[in-house]
């Protein structure tokens, strides 16, 4: 038993390395069976460069010339066969014409703006924006008796850091009433 281990254990190096070279030998077959599987017979098509003229094969350039030679009548009556016969539908197709119905829904656009009513603004924005230096301290009073928690010393940094908004998004006869009061005591203001 301890003869078997010492084999084991002294031609490990060996064991591996034949094991190695076995798999390696059956992984080289089977990849050139692999290899073979996939080769073919056909030529590859030679890749285009980019701007280059597309070549196109003698079979299509025969259609085209014998679709070209035809009359107008002609190309209705085979353009209503491929439809037919492809089951194509009549769905209108804006290839060449793309540029033309462009037009149309600028004009449609033009004419929805105008039936459209104009967004009127409901909240309004007071702002004073200077105010009489000799009317102050009467500007002061009045600010903190309209605006809701302010003390004397609050609505005098207030007062001095004009221009500044009075109240932001109230109505428009609120912000007249505002505006009134302001312009009473020496304030010019604008409602925005």
């Amino acid at each position: 038993m301890q003869a078997s281990k010492f084999l084991v254990g002294t031609n490990y190096t060996a064991l591996t390395c034949c094991l190695r070279q076995k798999l390696w030998k059956q992984s080289a077959v089977y990849g050139s069976k692999c290899q073979r599987r996939f080769q073919s017979a056909e030529a590859l098509s030679v890749p285009t460069a980019e701007g280059a003229p597309k070549v196109y094969p003698e079979k299509i350039q025969s259609i085209v010339s014998q679709i070209s030679q035809l009359t107008l009548v002609e190309v209705a009556d085979l353009n209503e066969l491929l439809k037919k016969t492809l089951n194509i539908s009549d769905a209108p197709v804006m290839a060449f014409g793309a540029g033309m119905p462009a037009a149309a829904p600028a004009q449609e656009e033009e004419d929805e703006e105008a039936a459209a009513p104009k967004k009127v603004q409901t909240s309004f924005t007071i702002k004073m924006m200077k105010f009489d230096t000799a009317k102050k301290v009467a500007l002061i009073k009045e600010v903190k008796a309209l605006l809701d928690g302010m003390n004397l010393v609050q609505a005098k940094k207030f007062v001095e850091s004009c221009p500044t908004v009075v109240k932001a998004d109230i109505p428009k006869d609120e912000a007249e009433k505002l505006k009134e009061a302001l312009s009473a005591v020496g304030a010019e203001c604008v409602i925005e």
